[in-house]
This record gives structure tokens, C-alpha cells and sequence, in this order.
């Protein structure tokens, strides 16, 4: 009967030895994985940290496009009101004219060219297209 404990010992025994065998194995596999795992982690914080460098910089690409489209935008305005008030005053010396033009219909055509008075609202011409129009004026009565 003592053989038979023995036996049943040693069948244990090497059971045990065969599991401590497979956990070891077991646990060099973890061990590895965790390197292989710490390493992933360490490339991930590496690509999250340029990615946030990436979103910085194209965050401050935006805002210099915003500020250069701010600027266009106000030049653009600038131009928007030097062109209404270009087409204000060639709507004033448009009428002037039409309103000068129609008191002369029993006139001759020749004739238009002396609705230019010195002193009248037509004497001092304020922008290039009221000079221009005064010189056509002129040609065309000559």
C-alpha cells in the first residue's frame, strides 16, 4: 500500500510539474505580449502627440486664411463703396445732363455743347468720366 501512495504521489507530482511547465510557457507568452503591448502604446502616445501638433498647426494655417480673407473682405468693401459712390455721381451728372439736355430740345444738336457754364453745375468736372464727357461735349461742337 505505500507503493501505491508513492505511486499516486509521483503521478501528481509529475502533473504538477507537467502544469508549471505549461504556466511557465503561458506567462513567457504574457511577458512578451505586455512588451509588444507597451510598445504599441508608446507609438500610439507618439502618433497622438504629432497629430495633435498636425491640428495645431493646420489650426493656426486657418487662422492666417481668416485673417487675409478679413482683409480681402474689407478691401472689397472699400471698393464696393468707391464704386457707389462712383455710380452715385454718375447718376447725379447723368441727370443734370438729361435735365439740361431736355430745357434745349427746340435747340439745335450743335448747340448742346454750350450747356457748359463756367459757373453752372457743370463748371468744375469731379471725376474722370464728367472730364471725359465734357471733352466729347466739346469735340462734338467743334
Amino acid at each position: 500500500m505505500e507503493w501505491l501512495l508513492e505511486m499516486a504521489l509521483m503521478v501528481l507530482l509529475a502533473a504538477t510539474i507537467f502544469h508549471a511547465f505549461r504556466l511557465e510557457r503561458a506567462l513567457g507568452v504574457l511577458k512578451r505580449d505586455r512588451a509588444a503591448l507597451e510598445a504599441l502604446v508608446t507609438d500610439f502616445n507618439a502618433s497622438t502627440r504629432a497629430a495633435e501638433q498636425g491640428v495645431e498647426r493646420l489650426h493656426a494655417a486657418a487662422d492666417g486664411a481668416g485673417r487675409q480673407i478679413e482683409r480681402q473682405i474689407q478691401g472689397a468693401a472699400r471698393l464696393r463703396d468707391d464704386l457707389q459712390f462712383l455710380i452715385d455721381r454718375g447718376e447725379q451728372g447723368a441727370d443734370r445732363l438729361e435735365a439740361a439736355l431736355r430745357g434745349t430740345r427746340d435747340r439745335p444738336p450743335e448747340h448742346v455743347a454750350d450747356l457748359v457754364v463756367p459757373d453752372g453745375p457743370l463748371a468744375r468736372p469731379q471725376s474722370q468720366a464728367e472730364r471725359d464727357l465734357l471733352k466729347a461735349l466739346r469735340v462734338a461742337r467743334a
